[in-house]
C-alpha cells in the first residue's frame, strides 16, 4: 500500500506536496519562510485540517530561522508575527489555531536563548507531526470494526493521507481494513467546487490499490437509495461542543441523505479538531472563497461574466445527523 508523503522538515526548509497540481503532476515545494507557508495554505497547495496544523507549526518554527538579530527577544517577535500571519489564512479549521497556540506557548517556557528557543520550536513542530501520525493510526484502529469485509464506504472531500501527516482520518479505517485483507470499496464524491474528492481521494486510493468509484456530488443520494452503502465516513475541520461539525461544503446534504436512507454517518477526527470553546455550529466561522472556484475550471470559464457567486468552503452538519465520532480515543456516540 503506497501512502504519499505530504510534509517533511529539512535543513533547506519545509518540503510539502503541492496538492493543487494533483493528479496530473506530483511536485514538492520547499518553503523557507512563514510567508511562503501562509501562501501555500491559502492557495490550497496544502490542505486538510490536520495537515494545515502540522504545516503551520513548522511555519512558525521557520520564523526562528529569519535572518537578522539573533537574540531571543527578536526570535520571539518573529514567531509572534508568523503566528498571526498563519492564523489568518484559513478561519474554519480549528487545528490551525490549535497548532499555532501550542507553538507560541513554547516561547513562553523556553530559556531566553535564541538557539535553544529555535531548537525547542523545531522539536515541538516535530512532536505535532509525530502525534498526528499516531492519532491517524488510532482512528484507523477504532474505526476498523465499522468497515467489515465487503464494505462499501461513501466519503466526501479528502480526509485521507493527503489531509494529514499519517494515513488520514475518514480513510484511516479503510486503509486498516485493506491492510487486514478485507474487501472494501470506496465511493468518492467529486466534491465541488475544487474537486478534492475527484483529484485527491480517488488518486490516493487508486495508488493504494483500494477499489474506488467516483461520483458527482448530486449522485450521492441516488447511490444511498440503492442500499449497498455500509456507512458514510467523512472528516471534519471543526467540531463544536454540542457535536455540530463543519466539513467541506456538501457534507450537510450528504448527512441528510444518509439519515433518510438509514445509513450510518460517521465523522472521523483527532482530539485537536474538537473545539469546546465553540458552543454550536452557528458559532463556527465559515470561510468564503473566490468566485473563480465556481465560475472557472482551470483556465476555462464555465459561467457568464458578472454572475453573482456564493462560495462557502464549508457547511455545518448538525449533531443529530451524526451517528458517531471516530476519534483517536475511541468511538463517541454522543457529543
Amino acid at each position: 500500500m503506497t501512502i504519499p508523503v505530504t510534509v517533511a522538515w529539512t535543513p533547506e526548509g519545509l518540503v510539502v506536496l503541492d496538492q493543487s497540481l494533483l493528479p496530473g503532476e506530483v511536485r514538492y515545494l520547499t518553503l523557507r519562510t512563514p510567508a511562503e507557508v501562509a501562501d501555500a495554505i491559502r492557495d490550497l497547495r496544502v490542505r486538510g485540517a490536520p495537515l494545515i496544523g502540522i504545516v503551520a507549526a513548522m511555519g512558525v518554527a521557520l520564523a526562528a530561522r529569519e535572518p537578522g538579530d539573533d537574540s531571543a527577544a527578536a526570535v520571539r517577535q518573529w514567531v509572534d508575527r508568523a503566528g498571526r500571519l498563519l492564523a489568518a489564512t484559513r478561519p474554519t479549521a480549528v487545528n490551525l489555531r490549535w497548532a499555532i497556540d501550542r507553538m507560541l506557548a513554547v516561547t513562553q517556557r523556553t530559556m531566553p536563548d535564541a538557539r535553544r528557543l529555535s531548537a525547542a520550536l523545531e522539536a515541538e513542530a516535530m512532536a505535532i507531526h509525530a502525534e498526528d501520525r499516531a492519532m491517524c493510526d488510532a482512528i484507523g484502529e477504532h474505526g476498523l470494526p465499522l468497515v467489515p469485509d465487503g464494505a462499501v464506504v461513501l466519503t466526501h472531500c479528502n480526509a485521507g493521507s493527503l489531509a494529514t501527516g499519517g494515513i488520514g482520518t475518514a480513510l484511516a479505517p479503510v486503509y486498516r481494513a485493506h491492510q487486514a485483507g478485507r474487501r472494501v470499496h470506496v465511493i468518492a464524491d467529486e466534491t465541488r467546487p475544487v474537486l478534492q474528492g475527484g483529484r485527491l481521494t480517488a488518486w490516493e486510493l487508486t495508488r493504494a490499490g483500494i477499489p474506488c468509484t467516483l461520483i458527482a456530488d448530486s449522485m450521492a443520494a441516488s447511490r444511498l437509495r440503492r442500499g449497498d452503502v455500509t456507512c458514510v465516513l467523512v472528516g471534519a475541520d471543526r467540531i463544536a461542543a454540542n457535536g455540530d461539525t463543519a466539513n467541506k461544503i456538501g457534507t450537510y446534504p450528504l448527512a441528510l441523505a444518509a439519515k433518510a436512507h438509514n445509513v450510518p454517518f460517521y465523522v472521523a477526527a483527532p482530539q485537536s479538531t474538537f473545539d469546546l470553546a465553540t458552543p454550536n455550529g452557528a458559532a463556527i466561522p465559515i470561510e468564503e472563497r473566490h468566485a473563480t472556484e465556481i465560475t472557472m475550471i482551470g483556465d476555462r470559464r464555465i459561467a457568464p461574466e458578472g454572475v453573482a457567486v456564493w462560495n462557502p468552503a464549508f457547511d455545518v452538519t448538525p449533531a443529530a445527523l451524526i451517528t458517531g465520532f471516530i476519534t483517536d480515543r475511541g468511538l463517541l456516540t454522543r457529543p
